[in-house]
């Protein structure tokens, strides 16, 4: 769908025509929030507005708060943040008496969440069933919508989209630039297209496959080198093909994302040269040992994703690989997976980063991966919080621009209710979302929900 607008013969009718769809998405989802209005009026001026006029440089906006976590592991308390155009220009110690833009004297201020691994057009459809991969294509962007505004009014202000055999689809392709420019508000988006798998051919046939997925746009290639943790996770491909994928990716300057649940595939995805192995349920001390040792990045999912399978059994049996003892295996994996994450924590060298594994049921829902993380997993909630920012933003290659709050980066932060280092569940309570100095939630400033939601005091 958004192909076809995108070919509109001129630049005003493409800019009316995305005007169009920001409006049948917000109606549809019942998002037309402020933020969506104002950048469909931006996006039409012919319509909705008067031709633009000259204007002087925005003017910085200053927000206090009461809790700086900077995203590196670092906390400050009363600061003011100062924000200039789409970065983050100044912070410094607030004295109570200037006047700011924004004031939360009592709430914490974080950078962006990042999820690594989610799968943005996985949707439950109007029978309540997991919907079809043969679905219509402007109905299915439709519901790739909804998931990403979900996950950015969450605090997610960036997304990898990561394709599935089952699920993927080029929507994230379409999503990842139309956020880009403007033209609809939600997270920044990182994009796979094709996935390469033990039935992409010969090393030399997966290189070419490569090859044609960074011509399409990919920011990053995907592996599935092993079978589903439904599958029991065994390994599929050579490690021949995964380092054929793995250094022709390099060659191009683009990462690489591998789906790896035995011990041996994600060995394999090591040794060929991957940048980042997704799931490792099998993963043991070795395994552990041998990522840290080449820098490679480690993305496990070990709560929301598990659970949300088992909640709603019945709308995925049946389809795909979801068969009654698919689900037994699914449940049986809980218990693995959360042995394997807590003896991966152990290994402080190893680079985990954040990832949910979200489908269908799990938008709008990734931070309770976090609070999973630190209440069942018993990981100090400074570095679940640190994985979910600065480790992510790394690792999807942009560490130099988001997941930090310092002077420089993109402004990209949130403010939760609470402090997250004393009750990791306010992470789940996001009231302010900017992204690149723009601000596109601001429940804090009604004076009734700042109220519902007060910041309680240390010694509750």
């Amino acid at each position: 769908m958004m192909k076809i607008l995108m070919t509109a013969a001129s630049r005003d009718l493409r800019r009316v025509a995305t005007a169009k769809l920001t409006a049948v998405l917000a109606v549809t989802f019942g998002l037309m929030t402020p933020p969506m209005m104002s950048l469909a009026q931006a996006a039409t001026p012919n319509i909705f507005t008067a031709p633009p006029t000259e204007s002087k440089p925005p003017a910085a906006i200053t927000i206090r708060v009461g809790e700086m976590i900077d995203g590196a592991g670092g906390v400050r308390k009363n600061v003011i943040v100062s924000v200039k155009g789409s970065t983050i220009d100044d912070i410094e110690d607030d004295d109570g008496r200037r006047q700011v833009t924004y004031s939360f004297p009592r709430l914490a201020l974080l950078p962006g969440l990042i999820d690594t691994h989610v799968h943005i057009d996985s949707h439950f459809g109007k029978d309540g069933r997991v919907a079809n991969p043969l679905e219509a294509p402007a109905t299915r962007i439709m519901y790739a919508y909804e998931n990403v505004y979900k996950d950015f009014m969450g605090g997610f202000t960036t997304l990898q989209g990561l394709t599935s055999p089952s699920i993927g689809s080029p929507s994230d392709i379409d999503l990842r630039d139309a956020i880009a420019r403007g033209e609809l508000p939600g997270p920044r988006i990182v994009a796979s297209v094709d996935l390469i798998n033990e039935r992409s051919g010969t090393p030399d046939d997966i290189r070419k496959k490569v090859r044609e997925s960074v011509a399409k746009g990919a920011d990053l290639i995907k592996l599935f080198a092993a079978k589903s943790i439904r599958e029991r996770g065994e390994k599929t491909m050579s490690d021949e093909q995964i380092a054929a994928a793995c250094q022709e990716a390099r060659a191009l300057g683009k990462r690489t994302w591998v789906h790896a649940q035995s011990a041996d595939s994600v060995r394999a995805a090591v040794l060929g040269g991957c940048n980042a192995i997704a799931h490792g349920s099998f993963a043991t001390d070795a395994e552990f040992r041998l990522m840290a040792e080449r820098g490679v990045y480690f993305e496990p999912d070990i709560g929301l994703a598990g659970h949300n399978y088992l909640q709603n059994k019945e709308r995925f049996l049946g389809t795909s690989n979801y068969t009654p003892e698919a689900f037994k295996l699914q449940e049986e994996s809980i218990a693995l997976k959360l042995a394997m994450f807590k003896n991966a924590i152990k290994h402080k060298d190893l680079k985990i980063a954040f990832g949910t594994d979200a489908t269908a049921g799990c938008h709008g829902r990734l931070g309770e991966e976090i609070v999973y993380r630190v209440q069942t997993a018993g990981q100090p909630a400074m570095d679940a919080l640190v994985q979910a920012t600065s480790v992510p933003a790394e690792a999807i290659g942009l560490g130099e621009r988001i997941g930090r709050i310092r002077k420089g980066m993109e402004a990209d932060l949130i403010v939760v209710d609470g402090d997250p280092l004393k009750d990791i569940t306010a992470i789940t309570r996001v009231l302010f979302v900017m992204k690149g100095g723009k601000i596109y939630k601001d429940l804090a400033a009604d004076t009734a929900q700042v109220t519902q939601f007060a910041f309680k005091p240390a010694n509750r």
